[in-house]
């Protein structure tokens, strides 16, 4: 699949940065625009509100409760904070987005529970680290103590849960009575990788709560909190409320999510980046002294490539992060307006660019 380039839009796309730099889908703005018309119950009392909260329960196969807020730290700190004491600790993989990226906010959000990083491969919390780690100092008065996971799917280098390693995660949170929270910010991404259903990657697994990504994937600025243990729900509302996230026109975020969620645009936009980096990793294989760093499973990609060909690319007006993780190293990130010609735009520069170096 493929999309059309935007009217009057005549040269490819050059950001690789993050799929944030995309805009937002056209039936995402045409919603927006016509629930701006007349008048509407306000604070998610609206019937928009609850027609989005009817169609995650269809997606979900079962009752869910939701919380729309605007901002993806929002949804996770909320998460975290309602399933967390002020002195419990939340595991998760140290390459975590609520790790690295949320500027304390989980910590914030909790009033002081304290995030406890697990390893593992390609950004993967490993079940057995996470027992352990679980299972220290239960009781100790004098420590923190276990309260949730979080995982995020998919993860920060561009890796996929499987099914199978979800629910190795939900056994050993069962085990431990400790609840699992999914950072889904490119829950779509990871969903269409997999072939599965919501439902499958999600509470059939043992999440108690997703943090329902929308934005990176087509949405304006709206994001879901999803609770499929409904015990949550009492409380996130009073949590939401405080933070400053009760949208008193809740339509317009609730507007967002429906025309998303509609006809399938969250899933045909997933998998629009989702080949996009396909091609872009196929591509970036064939280049002489570039080597691509695991397997593409979503929408970002990894690779090692020569000094020279970074500072090309980046000339001709390319960008994209470089040299964060480890020299040389280069991540690029297609979106869901990410087209077939800004993939083969960048090959062709970056092929172009070989050949004179070569020369």
């Amino acid at each position: 699949m493929d999309i059309d380039r935007p009217h009057g839009a005549s040269a490819p796309a050059r950001g690789f940065t993050s799929d944030n730099i995309a805009g937002a889908s056209p039936e995402v703005l045409q919603a927006l625009m016509a629930s701006s018309a007349g008048q509407a119950s306000p604070y998610g009392t609206d019937e928009l509100t609850a027609r989005v909260e009817r169609k995650l329960a269809d997606i979900f196969e079962r009752e869910v409760d939701v919380f729309l807020v605007p901002t993806g730290t929002a949804a996770n700190a909320l998460c975290l904070a309602t399933m967390t004491p002020p002195w419990g600790n939340i595991y998760c993989h140290a390459a975590s987005h609520i790790n690295n990226d949320e500027c304390g906010a989980p910590a914030f959000y909790t009033n002081g529970a304290k995030l406890v990083t697990v390893d593992g491969a390609a950004a993967k919390t490993d079940p057995a680290a996470l027992r352990a780690a679980a299972t220290a100092k239960v009781g100790d008065v004098h420590s923190t103590q276990p309260s949730c996971a979080s995982v995020t799917q998919a993860t920060e280098v561009g890796s996929v849960y499987t099914l199978d390693e979800i629910e190795a995660l939900g056994h050993v949170c069962k085990a431990a009575s400790i609840r699992l929270h999914m950072d889904g910010s490119r829950f779509a991404n990871a969903l269409v990788s997999l072939g599965c259903s919501p439902a499958e990657m999600t509470w059939k697994a043992g999440v108690h709560a997703l943090s329902f990504g929308a934005t990176k994937n087509g949405v304006l600025a709206a994001e879901a909190i999803v609770l499929f243990d409904r015990s949550l729900a009492a409380e996130m509302a009073y949590r939401r409320k405080r933070a400053g996230h009760l949208f008193s026109k809740m339509r317009f975020l609730s507007a967002q999510i429906d025309a998303y969620l509609t006809d399938d645009l969250w899933l045909r936009n997933a998998r629009q980046a989702n080949h996009a980096a396909q091609r872009l990793t196929r591509g970036l294989a064939e280049l002489t002294g570039v080597e691509v760093l695991g397997a593409t499973r979503a929408n970002i990609v990894f690779c090692k490539m020569p000094s020279a060909l970074i500072e090309s690319l980046l000339e001709a007006g390319f960008s994209f992060y470089h040299d964060r993780w480890e020299p040389n190293v280069v991540r690029f990130v297609t979106a869901f307006s990410t087209t077939t010609e800004d993939v083969d735009n960048l090959l062709a520069h970056a092929g172009m660019a070989q050949l004179a170096h070569n020369d």
